[in-house]
């Protein structure tokens, strides 16, 4: 009833009210000494004029206005009295363009005053934002991504799970959150990755026109993230013609080589090359990038375009580690690939002045990755290729989108916004040249070096899993903003729809894989919990080296709809303050294949939001904000593959050989197939899969902060940020507990469930199926279910200072002192680099969760940035970005308990460490990440300032510390034997490297 209640004033505000911004455009707001036959007239560069009424206290404020450049003008009855030349407005930034100093027009003789000072800090928002330009894209030294510039913002820290993006970006963590918690934007459209959330399509980056990186204390028009918000706007046309192009290239030899890593915890039975473990030094590539662009007007003042098109192609050779590891490259051990990669990317955009009130807006772009190689064996010792092995997999991800928006001035107070799009994207991977009868084999360096001969053997298989999604996302905004006198009303809907389609991911080859390993004791049972007996009691056994034959077999179609309405007032309560309060609902409803719900949130999720901004001087000169909001996330399709059932078993065996494809022979079976997470292939009951009345995840956000101006030059500002994540959607294991209370109740439970989904940390009431069919509600407390409290909670405290540009030069610089603590890291878990909440072990059995609590693995508790450039004449300009941050936790996760046993059969994956309890961050901190980026740019008089060329070193210093460490201390079967990977770094800083541009803009 009271969703239908928020639907019914939405309704209704839809005929009578109206929208403010949409994520593409900003307004333009100001104060005018009160006079009759005062107006404002807003002239933009693509021709779009409006005229807006001066209310009774003199203010005036000009929403939904796309962003570019202005001129604003002060009319008295059709005559020009002040004007306000090249005021630019940025995305979600409000300027405030003020005359309080009207002149008399019959001293003008209808000539107008220019006066283009204006206020440099908008206290017409209440969020915590930050802005990139254009132009600061194109002087500072970065890495051409949509990621790296949204590093800049404070708080923003690289992901230290190694994750990437569709098309292989580095991601970024917002406030201590996951990097799946964030969201992407392409001129509204919703782009953000609908399987993992891991990133979303972005633009060719000298598209950008304005990249807007909000991080907290976004209005209630916007949702489905509790991390940051990336939000692209790309270039329109204008009236004047504009052409030109850029090309780009990072030469292999002046890129320095990456450290290698080596066991840091002794070495395994069959070494291949000592201690190495990586020759990442004999990694190399080259990047060269092409792009080209051109917009303008196709009829002057009415109909505009801009196209661009961007291709990069990065070609080189990656050695593999030379055993199986958590490291980022996806090259297999004991091989090394020659691959090229290519990333092309083209965005496209017509704007449509219908008339001065109604305005078009239609949006193209696409990014992709698309990849091949050749695979050769690699021998170690020499550093060197040496026989052919077989073809990679021709891959390709990312996709394409395309999207319109309306908007209509229906009056000077009323605003009517529409935008809908569709996004299909693809994550590929298809053998060349494939042998369907050759096994994938790993941990070869566990096998008996008594039957390789001390060479571990890898065999022939390069493929080690098979798979070919395609997803479909649409989005569709609908929204009114009414300005009544103090208030601006906000009123619309969110809807997001996304399905994943032949979303199988199976075991390559015969359908299973053969995994080697060691027990320094076989007189012990290997794996107690899932009946895996010792393997001295079978022939061959008595070594301690055993082989296990693993199978994955999984996916198929899942359709998440997520539903979220909203209403918003911006309320002036007088000159100084403002005062923003808006009530957001979000739903959603996951289905499996046979378009069952598994996971629904239907019931109403309200998140108010509240809001203010202080203007203390009444000038513009000092504003002190805060903000308090609930944000809500719905579940991504990836954790839905157990809706549809799953299988992921292994199977135990000794052996008395090793074949000539690395495969084992004279196979004596130890254990039929197991599965920790009882994934048997069994396709459970949609509403067993779920808990009843599952509560979405959603994280409660407080903002209090003050920006001020220092003279004329500086700005200057601190703020204070907590976050606490209240609930969670995690998966639950432990289907024998459940058993045994349904049991104490009397009730038979017949399901054969794999895993739950449950809200960790609270109590959760089970769908229980008794023999004859029918369904009972089982409660299990927290207690009952043997876990701590969830916790995740944030704090971080931010100080800036920035000189903004003032032709000569720009320069910011900020720092955060933060905190990450509690036991979840909410969808992603960076200790063991796994993503969704399918893959991580938080929640899975309470043996995990015990001294789980602890520094997060995005916790890092300093950060320093500074960025800037000069013009040092109108040819030269100097540019550069500092960033030290503090390193995050260390973990060590081994066997559980003083014994150091194995109880739920997930191996060295328990906060203990060597029988010592090992929270977060026990082992100790990674060290600080320093880089310094420089970059220079000449354009010649002689060319008219057209003719660029650039220089720019990534990481000057070569700083390459590790980012992330390998966790493992046992290899993860008793008895407790130590892993030599333990402390091996898996993630390295990027190191050196230089790139050089030519550019010609028209």
């Amino acid at each position: 009833m009271k969703r239908r209640c928020l639907v019914m004033v939405i309704g209704s505000l839809l005929i009578s009210a109206g929208a403010y911004g949409q994520s593409t455009t900003s307004n333009i707001y100001g104060q005018v000494t009160a006079e009759k036959g005062l107006s404002v007239v807003i002239h933009s560069d693509t021709g779009l004029t409006r005229e807006i009424g001066i209310d009774s206290a003199g203010r005036y404020n000009a929403a939904q206005l796309p962003v570019g450049t202005y001129t604003v003008t002060l009319m008295r009855n059709g005559t020009a009295l002040q004007t306000h030349e090249h005021v630019v407005l940025n995305v979600g930034v409000g300027v405030n363009v003020s005359f309080t100093q009207p002149v008399d027009a019959k001293e003008l003789s209808g000539v107008s005053v220019s006066a283009n000072s204006t206020p440099p800090i908008d206290v017409s928002s209440v969020d915590s934002r930050t802005v990139i330009t254009a132009q600061q894209l194109a002087a500072l030294p970065l890495p051409r991504t949509a990621e790296a510039a949204a590093l800049l913002a404070p708080g923003a820290v690289g992901d230290s799970g190694g994750f990437v993006s569709t098309t292989g970006v580095p991601l970024v963590s917002f406030g201590g959150s996951s990097v799946q918690e964030n969201a992407y934007y392409i001129n509204g459209f919703n782009t953000t990755d609908p399987y993992l959330g891991q990133g979303g399509i972005t633009l060719p980056y000298g598209s950008i026109d304005q990249e807007e990186v909000y991080t907290g204390g976004y209005s209630a028009q916007y949702g489905r993230s509790d991390g940051g918000v990336l939000n692209m706007i790309g270039k329109s046309g204008t009236n004047e013609w504009h052409f030109g192009g850029q090309m780009l290239y990072e030469p292999e030899g002046l890129r320095s080589s990456q450290d290698n890593t080596y066991y840091a915890n002794g070495l395994p039975p069959s070494p291949v090359a000592g201690n190495l473990f990586d020759p990442n030094s004999k990694n190399n590539h080259w990047t060269s990038v092409y792009d080209a662009y051109v917009g303008g007007p196709i009829i002057k003042d009415k109909l505009f375009f801009f196209v661009s098109t961007e291709m990069s192609d990065v070609g080189g050779q990656t050695v593999g580690s030379v055993a199986n590891g958590q490291g980022s490259s996806a090259t297999a051990p004991g091989t090394a690939e020659n691959y090229k990669t290519r990333l092309p990317k083209w965005y496209a955009k017509i704007n449509w002045n219908i008339t001065d009130k109604n305005l078009l807006e239609l949006t193209g772009a696409s990014s992709k990755e698309e990849g091949l190689g050749s695979i050769y064996n690699y021998d170690y010792n020499k550093l060197q290729e040496t026989t052919f092995k077989g073809y990679a997999n021709d891959t390709k991800s990312g996709g394409d989108l395309l999207s319109a928006k309306f908007t209509s001035y229906i009056t000077d107070n009323l605003t009517f916004t529409a935008l809908y799009g569709k996004m299909k994207t693809f994550n590929y991977s298809t053998p060349v040249d494939y042998n369907p009868d050759a096994t994938y084999i790993s941990g070869a360096t566990y096998q008996n070096p008594s039957l390789n001969n001390g060479v571990p053997n890898n065999g022939i298989q390069t493929v080690s899993s098979l798979y070919n999604p395609y997803y479909r996302t649409s989005n569709l905004r609908v929204s009114l903003s009414y300005v009544l006198g103090d208030h601006t009303i906000t009123a619309g809907i969110d809807n997001l729809t996304s399905g994943a389609y032949d979303q199988g991911n199976n075991t390559s080859g015969p359908g299973y894989g053969w995994n080697y390993g060691y027990t320094p004791d076989p007189t012990v049972a290997l794996i107690p919990a899932l009946g895996v007996g010792a393997l001295a009691n079978y022939p061959n056994g008595a070594s301690g080296y055993y082989v296990s034959k693993n199978m994955f077999i999984g996916g198929a179609n899942l359709v998440t709809k997520q539903r979220a309405e909203y209403i918003e007032d911006q309320w002036q309560v007088s000159d100084r303050w403002l005062v923003s309060l808006g009530l957001r609902d979000d739903g959603f409803n996951n289905t499996n294949a046979a378009g069952q719900s598994y996971m629904a949130q239907t019931k109403p999720q309200w998140a108010p939001r509240l809001g203010f901004s202080w203007d203390v001087n009444g000038d513009g000169s000092f504003k002190v904000y805060g903000n308090a909001g609930r944000y809500y996330l719905g579940a991504p399709l990836a954790p839905g593959g157990p809706a549809n059932g799953y299988t992921s078993t292994q199977q135990y065996f000794t052996y008395s050989g090793i074949a000539g494809d690395g495969t084992p022979t004279g196979l004596t079976q130890v254990s039929g197939p197991v599965s920790a997470d009882n994934a048997f292939g069994q396709t459970p009951d949609p509403r067993t899969v779920t808990v009843q009345k599952l509560k979405a995840e959603d994280q409660d956000e407080f903002i209090l902060g003050f920006t001020k101006t220092a003279g004329s030059s500086w700005i200057y500002g601190a703020k204070l940020t907590r976050r606490i994540l209240r609930h969670d959607i995690d998966d639950y294991c432990d289907i024998q507990t459940v058993i045994n209370k349904a049991a104490s109740l009397g009730i038979t439970d017949v399901n054969n469930a794999s895993c739950y989904y449950i809200n960790p940390g609270q109590a959760n009431t089970f769908a229980v199926e008794d023999p004859t069919g029918a369904f009972h509600n089982v409660t299990l407390t927290n207690a009952e279910m043997g876990f701590p409290a969830m916790v995740r909670k944030y704090y971080g405290l931010e100080g800036f200072l920035e000189h903004p540009f003032d032709g000569h030069w720009y320069g910011k610089i900020d720092y955060v002192f933060s905190r990450s603590y509690g036991n979840n890291e909410g969808m992603g878990e960076t200790d063991i680099m796994a993503l969704a909440a399918t893959q991580n072990t938080y929640w899975d059995f309470p043996q995990l969760m015990q001294y789980g609590i602890g520094p997060q693995g995005e916790d890092h508790t300093h950060q320093l940035k500074a960025y800037g450039y000069y013009q040092l004449t109108p040819e030269w300009q100097v540019s550069a970005n500092l960033s030290l941050v503090s390193g995050g936790p260390k973990y060590c996760l081994g066997l559980y308990g003083p014994n150091q046993t194995d109880p739920v059969g997930y191996g060295s994956l328990y906060q203990w460490c060597g029988g010592q309890p090992s929270p977060p961050g026990a082992a100790g901190r990674l060290p600080w990440m320093k880089q310094v980026d420089v970059g220079v740019r000449y354009r010649p008089a002689f060319a008219a300032h057209k003719l660029g060329f650039s220089l720019d070193v990534v990481n000057l210093f070569n700083g390459q510390v590790p980012l992330n460490e390998y966790p493992e201390y046992n290899t993860g079967t008793v008895p407790a034997a130590p892993n030599p990977l333990y402390g091996t770094a898996m993630l390295l800083q990027t190191p050196r490297y230089v790139r050089f541009g030519v550019t010609y803009d028209y």
